[in-house]
């Protein structure tokens, strides 16, 4: 399969035009979402390359790193409005790490223990106190909207769970 894709890289690379893109966010937009293969972010939002910086973990989390990349996204790509856009069906909704852990292959789970893998037995407060850490991280600056959304994996429709707010980040 690697091969396959070096060489697919390949003949997508003979065409390749979006060299001339920036780097920052053109419609300011960073998106958390979760790597799920169902979710194309920028079909699905109505997106192009260069539109949005898309940080994507298991269960759309808004882990340290997912912060730190969106610290990075405001500081530096112009990105001035966040979604956090959990989906259905994810398999880390209505597990917990317990659960996550009991389901891994024995020799893998007895590995775990110290493992945080941010399973939902809420989705819904999970999303709420996802977007929360967005808003009151203090490396993300005052102002910033932020929104959670839930994808549907079915229908491929966004529906607004978390209403919008901005962030409260130095200077608030």
């Amino acid at each position: 399969m690697l091969d396959d894709l070096l060489a697919a890289n390949r003949s997508w690379a003979a065409g390749f035009d979006l060299g001339g893109l920036g780097s920052s966010a053109a419609a300011g937009l960073a998106i958390v979402t979760c790597m799920d293969v169902r979710i194309d972010p920028l079909s699905a939002f109505g997106l192009r390359p260069g539109d949005a910086n898309v940080i994507r973990n298991a269960g759309a989390r808004v882990t340290g790193d997912a912060l730190r990349s969106l610290a990075m996204a405001t500081a530096f790509l112009g990105v001035r409005e966040i979604a956090v856009v959990q989906h259905t069906g994810c398999a880390m909704a209505g597990r917990s790490d317990d659960d996550v852990r009991a389901a891994l292959p024995p020799e893998i789970g007895a590995r775990s223990g110290g493992w945080d893998f941010l399973a939902m037995l809420d989705p819904e407060a999970a999303l709420a106190a996802d977007v929360e850490r967005v808003r009151t991280c203090a490396l993300i600056p005052a102002g910033v909207r932020v929104e959670g959304w839930r994808y549907d994996v079915q229908t491929g429709l966004l529906d607004p769970v978390v209403p919008a707010a901005t962030t409260t980040g130095p200077g608030a």
